[in-house]
């Protein structure tokens, strides 16, 4: 299903066209609006009249979170503050808030935008929407809340937390598309079943996570508790929010809204973009924003473009499943280790629960990974032997898949802190 078909189906020529007109304009915008981009872009010899193709793109510097926190409250508005409608921030918890900022014209792309996302999901005007995202400073709940709004879905915005209360909101609202992160719906899920809730009694048919990166192993999981079709979307604040890129039915990658953002793929170390089909740093440019426009924003999420035309009829590029960000990205005995990629390992082996965590140590100066992992109740009280079969499966794994030896300690189900909102994975008592 479309929201915007003659848009989401452009020609790639016309596309290419609207997205150069786009960037010109928005060069215009910051050089003139915005002294940081001014200083930028004199320190660095660029005249934005010599960009006359999207190539020449990567002549301009870059914008990092650094670049936004240095700025803060409202350094890189392109608008007087008269002409902001919504402010909306991140946390700050590792040093000031990025602050960011929506005209009118804004909150209207950015509704549009959402409303492609939720269609491309499935959700029409004919279903009811849970959103147990968080309100607030936070864009992921407006963000989707309004989208939701503008297709002419009803709206529940019952946001994050008290997981009893979003299953009897569930029951006697009959919703029908829940959105959050997918640690949380799992979370659901499991309260789900551990409360003898027949899980067809539910009207539930479609799920939209994000928020955290997840792997298709998690995704069948959801599906299969929930009873419901599950797609990924994407989005940060520093850019507008959700509606960057979502999946369609086809569940083969999201969907990019290239007409309001142009999408690079870099080297992180180099710099220099990388071929499509080839994992890098996502790198973001705003086509459209007025109160916020950012060049070549460096987001620090891993992801690559998936290749070839998508069976649903859609002309934007795909880019896959965000794998995790480079900073986040953990170095065991001098190997590159994600997340994502032991969750994906966990959720493929048969008797292990889908809630995990990893624990890194410092032992004699060398690093050490415990994975500490649920298991079913039988192989915990009951199946010594086979808890211990199952220990050295998930052990020969992960080193066969990360090349590195790893530490597995099985634990009882509810053992593991749960998450309403973004899952915490890692513990690493190495900085301590």
């Amino acid at each position: 299903m479309y929201w915007e078909k003659e848009k989401e189906c452009m020609q790639r020529e016309e596309l290419e066209q609207l997205q150069l007109e786009r960037l010109e304009s928005t060069l215009t915008r910051v050089q003139m609006n915005v002294p940081f981009y001014r200083k930028k872009f004199d320190e660095t010899g660029i005249d934005t009249d010599n960009v006359t193709s999207i190539e020449d793109l990567r002549k301009l510097p870059f914008t990092t979170k650094e670049d936004l926190r240095d700025n803060y409250p409202y350094g890189l508005f392109a608008v007087p503050l008269r002409e902001v409608v919504r402010v909306h921030a991140s946390s700050g918890t590792t040093g000031s808030s990025t602050v960011v900022g929506y005209t009118k014209n804004d909150i209207k792309s950015w509704s549009n935008l959402t409303a492609r996302v939720l269609a491309a999901g499935g959700v029409s005007k004919d279903d009811v929407v849970q959103i147990a995202f968080g309100y607030g400073l936070f864009t992921g709940g407006f963000g989707l809340h309004y989208g939701a709004e503008r297709l002419g879905a009803s709206v529940i915005p019952i946001s994050s937390g008290n997981t009893a209360r979003q299953i009897k909101i569930m029951q006697d609202f009959r919703s029908t598309a829940l959105i959050c992160t997918p640690s949380y719906a799992l979370l659901i899920a499991d309260t789900i079943y551990d409360r003898g809730i027949n899980i067809n009694t539910l009207s539930l048919k479609y799920g939209l996570f994000g928020g955290e990166p997840w792997s298709d192993e998690m995704r069948r999981e959801i599906e299969q508790k929930l009873k419901i079709r599950a797609t990924d979307n994407y989005g940060l604040s520093e850019v507008m929010g959700p509606g960057v890129s979502g999946e369609c039915g086809e569940q083969n990658g999201l969907h990019i809204n290239e007409d309001h953002l142009l999408i690079e793929i870099i080297n992180p170390d180099t710099l220099d973009p990388v071929p499509d089909g080839e994992t890098g740093e996502l790198v973001i440019t705003t086509l459209t924003k007025e109160a916020f426009p950012v060049i070549r924003y460096r987001t620090r999420d891993l992801t690559r473009i998936i290749a070839g035309n998508c069976a649903c009829g859609r002309t934007f590029r795909r880019m896959q499943k965000v794998m995790g960000r480079d900073d986040d990205m953990l170095i065991i005995k001098g190997v590159n280790v994600f997340p994502s990629q032991i969750e994906s390992i966990l959720f493929d082996i048969e008797g292990t629960e889908p809630h995990y965590q990893i624990v890194l140590d410092r032992d004699d100066g060398l690093d050490k990974m415990t994975v500490l992992i649920e298991v079913e109740e039988s192989l915990f009280f009951d199946e010594v032997k086979k808890q211990n079969e199952l220990v050295e499966l998930i052990k020969k794994r992960l080193a066969s898949e990360l090349g590195i030896s790893v530490s597995v300690k099985p634990v009882e189900r509810k053992t593991l802190e749960r998450f309403e909102g973004k899952a915490k994975r890692v513990i690493d008592n190495r900085r301590i």
